[in-house]
């Protein structure tokens, strides 16, 4: 039960935007409303860049033609489509009478039913061109997020959201984001993902059969350990780390700090820090009411002996992901753009879980420890893009973000990253 609460909260928020993109990717089939004025959940205004952009692909009658008649769109929640994860994710589609209305403005007829909780049935008429197509949208909800990345990599799923930590095989510039102390602060994240909206990127979000069509933030990832002792990097050798066996770069980074790396997933990582079974782990504060991260920081007596560095060591996003041959060409970028402006109510929820957490289990670290702090993760960012593990084009736009707003951080003196 409690991973699953642990896993509900954890994608609650990315989800919510995922099913923006499931909209997104119905809608887009015509390219037709995307620039409307704001509906009340969602912006969706665009750049003139995207507005000319979508007019353009309105009036060509080969994108007609590439509309799918079946696409499947396959999402999360840990209590399936009954769950409070997915009916909140599956909230957005009360906006599509809006987008009927707006699509009716730019003289395209469109009527969507929904058959079923997972489908969406999307008609549409082009008088104009004397153009219509159909579309039959299908949800697919599983509680895996591992069969559901191999289902999308298959193409059982023709659009999937995704853990960037899993996306990175998919993309490796867009799955670097998530890179250690690549990014110190949400304001350096919205940044980034604001950037990677832009036109000039578009050929980056692509690679292969793949192309991104958003990231969305999940909140900044903090040291958790069960013992205060072990308050600075170097105190980490020789202790016992949790690292997902998933992510190659957590059992390199444990490497580098001579710790001992224990495989965790999941379902495992909660017990085995309560249990003391590892004793430092890393991850959002959305972990830590549902996998009762207290009682590995707590010891026999009640006293509390660890807790949660108040230091990311790295921003933790969602990637939303379709293969391109499924969808009209030219939906990713005006996706991009929609996706980039939905980003304040996540910063919001991940707020909210941070102040929840009670004061007393959160350690500060000396403001003159901090620099020995990035130091160590730049080292490490910088031997990891130089093993493969990193994106070269990614590293140097995450640095020209942070010197844009930290210029006389001692890093942007140099030039090798």
């Amino acid at each position: 039960m409690f991973v699953q609460q642990q896993k509900k909260l954890q994608y609650n928020n990315w989800i919510r935007s995922f099913s923006l993109a499931s909209t997104l990717a119905a809608s887009l089939l015509i390219s037709s409303s995307l620039h409307a004025a704001p509906a009340e959940k969602l912006d969706l205004t665009l750049s003139q860049h995207s507005q000319n952009k979508i007019k353009t692909l309105l009036n060509d009658p080969k994108i007609w033609k590439q509309i799918p008649k079946q696409v499947t769109l396959c999402v999360y929640s840990p209590n399936g489509e009954h769950g409070e994860a997915f009916q909140q994710a599956t909230s957005y589609i009360s906006e599509l009478p809006r987008i009927v209305r707006i699509a009716k403005q730019y003289g395209v007829n469109m009527n969507i039913t929904r058959p079923s909780n997972l489908q969406l049935k999307i008609d549409l008429d082009y008088p104009k061109l004397k153009q219509n197509a159909s579309t039959m949208v299908t949800l697919k909800v599983y509680t895996n997020e591992a069969v559901l990345t191999e289902d999308f990599r298959s193409k059982r799923c023709d659009g999937a959201g995704i853990s960037n930590l899993r996306a990175r095989q998919f993309n490796p510039f867009v799955g670097s984001i998530d890179a250690i102390g690549a990014l110190q602060n949400y304001k350096q994240l919205t940044s980034v993902i604001q950037l990677l909206a832009h036109p000039k990127f578009d050929d980056k979000m692509i690679n292969h059969d793949y192309e991104v069509v958003g990231v969305v933030p999940l909140g900044a990832a903090y040291i958790m350990v069960s013992d205060r002792n072990i308050n600075t990097l170097a105190k980490a050798a020789g202790r016992k780390i949790a690292v997902f066996s998933f992510d190659p770069t957590q059992k390199k980074l444990a490497q580098n700090v001579g710790a001992q790396a224990i495989s965790v997933d999941l379902a495992t990582v909660g017990p085995k820090f309560n249990n003391r079974e590892v004793e430092i782990m890393a991850g959002p504060a959305i972990l830590f009411d549902p996998l009762e991260l207290h009682k590995g920081m707590t010891d026999k007596s009640g006293k509390i002996a660890g807790g949660i560095i108040r230091f990311p060591v790295v921003q933790v996003t969602g990637t939303l992901i379709m293969h391109r041959n499924k969808f009209p060409a030219g939906m990713g970028p005006i996706a991009r753009e929609i996706i980039s402006k939905q980003l304040q109510p996540a910063f919001d929820f991940v707020d909210k879980i941070e102040k929840d957490i009670p004061e007393k289990y959160w350690m500060d670290i000396y403001e003159s420890e901090k620099p020995g702090y990035m130091r160590l993760m730049r080292e490490a960012r910088i031997q990891m893009t130089k093993e493969g593990y990193y994106d070269k084009d990614m590293m140097k736009l995450l640095k020209q973000v942070r010197c844009s707003q930290q210029p006389t951080h001692f890093e942007c003196a140099l030039n090798d990253e």
